[in-house]
């Protein structure tokens, strides 16, 4: 979820700031020319101030050919105005003839932006600003000023001024701002991490506490955390939730389990009269074999679900065991039984240490390797393999018998369920039931799958070590 968040976050951050810079940069840039327009301005009215009297153009349009001193002083600083800030400036007659230029073989163009301004000017007044001038263009700004005479317009003074100066200076302000973006958004990625985190660290504890409960755990709940006030109702709910449904399974826990003790006492009083009668009967009587097979197996049933209730309830007693050797133990256990029904029963079993209840384990491995010789016909083999891989230690059990299908393997471990093909053999369907229930207690699972070329693997995983509190 977080991962979907964040981008969305950084997105609208980014346009946001995209936003707020691209009007800022065009300011910087309209700013950084302004000013250099108005020092033009500023240039062309002082250089009109020296023109106004200098003598007229005389009389034919040729190049005024009087020595005036206020002439020779204006040519003067022309010259060191275009020496000092390589700017191209002339004040022209009317008649398009300059009064003085610098450089002297700057003249006034035929058509473009100084003709343009020229005609401005010669109308009284200063000409347009100019177009704005971008860092990736090299282009040129003109400002051309009237020089007034008794109210007549005598002669225009034009600049022209190359930019690059204009435009390094625009850029470094562009590249200042764009720097300051680039903090921003990385604040603001920041602040989003900050943020998605504070709002989905509930999610994540109510996701993790879920998970708890699915596999088992249903004493989990949700912590007091952080987050907007709705996920934290939302956690006190979810907790209220789980109390109740952990009540409602307590209340059927108990049932059965009461159930199943009090029916224990009837069931091994008619089973014992059962007995008597059949010392009356002749031997043999197959009407009171079959009352006591079904009786040994309404026993043997209420006996699982006892055990089942206790396992539901019974807390894990973990300590650090070695599943290597607690395997092997079960191995010698099963041995005989194995060997009686002609099964094969070994297995490589290291020394391997891992996070487990001994008793829960033990018995959990002997519903599995029961299981398996159960199933396996004689003269195949039950093999037990322990290893550890990364964080966990797995105890797999591997048999030749005739295995289950796709279906049946998603609905193996549910309670009573057998598959249909082997209900002539004896059980109640809940060992496995009972093993997962063992295994849940201490954060251990059980898993099955195909063996092949036939048969089933059973794959019983408990942790290395002990999980961290509020991991």
């Amino acid at each position: 979820m977080r991962t979907r968040l964040l981008p969305l976050l950084i997105v609208l951050m980014a346009a946001v700031l995209l936003a707020l810079g691209v009007p800022l940069a065009v300011s910087v840039a309209r700013a950084e020319q302004q000013r250099v327009v108005v020092d033009r301005i500023d240039d062309t009215a002082r250089f009109a101030a020296l023109a106004q009297f200098v003598t007229e153009s005389p009389p034919g349009g040729s190049r005024p050919t009087t020595t005036d001193e206020r002439l020779e002083t204006l040519q003067t600083e022309l010259t060191s105005y275009h020496e000092v800030y390589d700017i191209r400036a002339g004040v022209f007659y009317r008649n398009q003839i300059p009064m003085a230029n610098a450089p002297t073989t700057w003249f006034l163009p035929r058509t473009g932006e100084v003709r343009d301004a020229f005609g401005e000017a010669l109308l009284s007044r200063r000409s347009h600003d100019p177009q704005q001038v971008w860092p990736w263009e090299d282009g040129r700004l003109v400002v051309a000023s009237p020089v007034i005479r008794d109210g007549d317009v005598v002669a225009v003074v034009v600049t022209d001024s190359p930019t690059d100066a204009m435009r390094s200076r625009t850029l470094r302000g562009w590249l200042v701002i764009g720097a300051g973006e680039i903090a921003a958004m990385l604040l603001a990625v920041g602040a989003a991490l900050r943020l998605t985190g504070w709002v989905l660290k509930p999610v994540r504890v109510l996701d993790a506490t879920t998970h708890d409960i699915a596999t088992g755990r249903l004493k989990s709940r949700v912590a007091p955390s952080g987050g907007p006030p709705e996920l934290r109702r939302l956690a006190r709910s979810f907790n209220e939730m789980a109390d109740h449904v952990e009540d409602v399974l307590e209340q059927q826990r108990a049932f059965v389990a009461d159930a199943s003790h009090q029916l224990r006492n009837p069931l091994s009083a008619l089973l014992l009269r059962i007995e008597l009668l059949a010392l009356e009967l002749p031997e043999g009587n197959e009407e009171i074999a079959s009352v006591q097979a079904e009786g040994k197996r309404l026993a043997r049933v209420l006996d699982d679900l006892l055990g089942l209730a206790l396992a539901e309830h019974t807390g894990a007693d973990l300590e650090v065991t070695d599943v290597g050797a607690l395997a092997a133990e079960r191995l010698a256990a099963w041995t005989p039984t194995a060997e009686a029904k002609g099964v094969r029963l070994d297995g490589d079993c290291p020394p391997t240490t891992g996070w487990a209840d001994p008793v829960a384990l033990s018995s959990a491995l002997d519903a599995v390797i029961d299981n398996a010789v159960k199933f396996t016909p004689p003269g195949e083999g039950v093999r037990v393999t322990v290893s550890s891989t990364g964080d966990a230690v797995t105890v797999v059990v591997t048999d030749n018998g005739p295995g289950l299908t796709d279906e049946e393997l998603s609905r193996v471990g549910d309670r009573f369920w057998r598959s249909g093909r082997h209900q002539n053999i004896k059980g109640s369907g809940l060992g496995l039931s009972i093993c997962r229930a063992l295994l849940a207690a201490g954060d251990g699972t059980i898993s099955f799958g195909h063996h092949e070329p036939h048969g089933l693997t059973v794959t019983v995983t408990v942790p290395r070590t002990a999980a961290r509190k509020g991991a």
